[in-house]
């Protein structure tokens, strides 16, 4: 084997782990988005399964769940607020 063909591997190896790397950030991000997705839509549906009892409910439409999905928790949070103060949501 020569030199070459050993240089050639290792930056061929060297480029795999730069473009994996590269790759792996912006699916971290998506991962994220996707599971803060799930856990808010699963919290409204429980939220709003539970407020029926109470008679509380936050509808479940595109702006809700891009708010819920977007930030979490937290979106969810802010939908109660805006339910309880203005009664908007």
């Amino acid at each position: 084997m020569g030199y070459k063909v050993v240089i050639s591997f290792l930056a061929g190896i060297i480029l795999v782990i730069f473009m994996g790397r590269l790759f792996a950030a912006p699916l971290k991000i998506v991962a994220r988005l996707a599971a803060n997705a799930l856990l808010g839509a699963a919290v409204l549906l429980i939220v709003n399964w539970l407020g029926s009892y109470v008679g509380f409910h936050i509808s479940f439409n595109i702006y809700t769940a891009f708010i819920v999905g977007t930030l979490g928790i937290p979106g969810f949070i802010l939908l109660i607020v805006l339910k309880l103060l203005f009664g908007i949501v």
